[in-house]
């Protein structure tokens, strides 16, 4: 399992939902501002809703099918509607606003990301990829104590496109000095971290936390210390 290891020198890491606990944080920002609208809102059955319509967005926002207004917008509209909760246009809008300010102050990690941070550091350079926007992933980062790890940071917004555009990880490569034969990207999603790594002809790893099916030929973990029998 460990073929690899003498030809990989750069290590590309996707951030939410792969080192940054998404939902968790997530779910807290929302208790936070509806709690400061007053909002009486069920959060079970919100959260319930909101992860898979946002997860939706995210994709068409991938496809450049929808704005970051839209997405914004969109996926609290929508959640609210699905569970019959009257919110004015107003409100959704400020409410958009607040939960993208209060997201990145709650700094949760997935098990295990310091210790295999640590690991890897030793022995490879550590860079991040994502797709989420410049100041409020920067913000993550340093919040939850880890933009040490990482020589390079790239989004979206400077590249220009979004995974999985090989031209994301063409500029991340370039940024980091790496080259795509000596490079592997670890992330959540199999279309863009994977499979936009892998057309991109950099190596990858899935990281599958919630053991979803998958073919044989992709790598893949369920716990981010698992790396360790790849690197």
């Amino acid at each position: 399992m460990k073929t690899m290891t003498n030809t990989i020198t750069d290590v590309f890491f996707d951030l939410d939902h792969t080192l940054w606990d998404f939902e968790k944080n997530s779910a807290l920002a929302f208790e936070t501002v509806f709690k400061m609208q007053d909002l009486e809102v069920n959060m079970a059955e919100f959260l319930q809703v909101y992860v898979p319509i946002n997860r939706e967005y995210w994709e068409r926002y991938r496809k450049d099918e929808i704005t970051q207004k839209q997405l914004r917008y969109g996926r609290l509209k929508d959640s609210f509607d699905s569970i019959q909760y009257p919110v004015s246009d107003d409100l959704i809008e400020l409410l958009s606003v607040e939960y993208i300010h209060y997201l990145p102050k709650f700094n949760h990690l997935f098990d295990g990301t310091i210790e295999i941070l640590d690991y890897l550091k030793a022995k490879y350079s550590l860079h991040i990829i994502t797709n989420g926007f410049a100041e409020i992933q920067e913000n993550k980062l340093n919040n939850s104590y880890i933009t040490h790890y990482f020589k390079t940071i790239t989004n979206s917004e400077m590249a220009g496109v979004k995974k999985p555009n090989s031209l994301i990880f063409d500029y991340a490569l370039n940024l980091a000095k790496a080259k795509k034969e000596n490079s592997i990207m670890i992330g959540d999603c199999i279309e863009a971290d994977v499979q936009g790594a892998l057309d991109a002809g950099l190596d990858a790893v899935f990281f599958n936390e919630n053991n979803v099916s998958v073919p044989q030929t992709i790598k893949q973990v369920n716990h981010l210390l698992e790396l360790k029998k790849y690197l």
